[in-house]
């Protein structure tokens, strides 16, 4: 079921809609602003969309180097189809959200 959540993103308001509960939203959110808060606090830009797409970036970044240690673990499975499945939905989303980033 889909659950629809107000959140707060650059002082903007979205509405979300996931199969998320709305306390896994809040924290994803939360995440989120964290890393804008810090990208924002290196005063290396001021602009709110560079900010966000630096954010963005940082993210992809760290997800994409998560994910290729997850693949050299040798106690981990080399695949994980439904986890890679979901991997790839948020790297999907993600594009959509921020196009000018790439």
């Amino acid at each position: 079921m889909k659950h629809t959540v107000q959140v707060t993103i650059l002082g903007q308001q979205y509405t979300v809609k996931s199969e998320a509960t709305p306390d896994e939203v809040s924290k994803v959110v939360d995440f989120v602003n964290e890393k804008i808060a810090e990208i924002a606090a290196s005063g290396k830009t001021v602009d709110s969309l560079h900010v966000a797409v630096l954010a963005l970036l940082n993210l992809a970044g760290s997800f994409l180097r998560l994910q290729e240690e997850r693949r050299m673990t040798p106690s981990q499975p080399l695949s994980d189809p439904q986890a890679d499945s979901r991997l790839l939905h948020l790297l999907e989303r993600l594009e959509q959200a921020c196009p000018e980033a790439l």
